[in-house]
């Protein structure tokens, strides 16, 4: 295979994009969130779990400690108790009461809008910065969470493998306006089609621009068998997505403890 010049790779960087962007119109965050501290303690939550297990447990936690103030001056146990299902949850108590507190002594309790002050908060790292000034003040940003580092290498969008280093090698393919739900197409399409371990090749609408298609099941019946959430006829993880989601025929996920 000849080597693709970077004029090329833009050019097919962005065509997958725009075929994702009317393959997911309504791709969005999949964390519950209704303010910047939820959307951050949420996301600090997410590391080694699902979106919806962060999204079951979160209505408890919120309603309970709705401000920083409330979280920063919580009972750890209590905290501990409720994070429960959603694993490593004395380190994840820890960090979220501690971000609690950052947020009360430092920020007179609202979520910092820049970048270099998110990532002063304990518990919280460039990935999840960007999705806080993403989703929550509208700031461009890449999220390089398993999903994006998996997709791009597979797209040979780069070769890098820090994530710092992914998020400058793709950022400097798109406009940054296109940064925030570039991450979230490609989020949306790591979950529900391309697969870690067994992709839905067979299934896949980008088939034709993908590098890797035959890494995984390429019969379009037994691909289809592999599609996860709204493509499988699943629900999402969120317990309350957007209009837009459920215009599209994605349904919400169940409460923690339903069926």
């Amino acid at each position: 295979m000849k080597t693709e010049s970077h004029t090329a790779l833009v050019r097919r960087a962005r065509r997958i994009n725009r075929e994702l962007a009317e393959i997911y119109p309504y791709a969005h965050p999949e964390l519950d969130f209704e303010n910047a501290f939820q959307l951050v303690v949420a996301t600090v939550l997410s590391a080694q779990t699902t979106d919806l297990r962060v999204n079951q447990t979160t209505p408890a936690l919120f309603a309970k400690y709705p401000t920083p103030e409330d979280l920063a001056a919580a009972d750890p146990e209590q905290v501990e108790e409720i994070l429960r299902p959603t694993g490593f949850f004395r380190a994840k108590t820890k960090s979220v009461i501690g971000l609690s507190k950052a947020l009360v002594a430092d920020f007179g309790g609202e979520v910092p809008g820049r970048l270099e002050d998110l990532v002063k908060l304990p518990g919280v790292g460039r990935k999840t910065a960007f999705v806080v000034l993403g989703n929550a003040f509208g700031r461009p940003g890449i999220t390089v969470d398993t999903h994006f580092q998996r997709l791009v290498r597979r797209w040979k969008w780069t070769e890098e493998t820090e994530p710092d280093k992914i998020e400058a090698a793709v950022g400097a393919l798109f406009p940054k306006s296109d940064w925030t739900m570039l991450s979230h197409h490609v989020i949306f399409h790591g979950r529900r089609i391309c697969h870690a371990r067994k992709p839905a090749c067979g299934a896949c609408p980008i088939a034709p621009l993908c590098p890797a298609y035959g890494e995984g099941e390429t019969d379009p019946e037994k691909a289809k068998k592999l599609l996860k959430y709204e493509k499988g006829g699943y629900p999402g993880q969120r317990l309350n997505p957007p209009q837009a989601y459920l215009d599209a025929g994605g349904k919400p996920a169940p409460p923690l403890g339903a069926g």
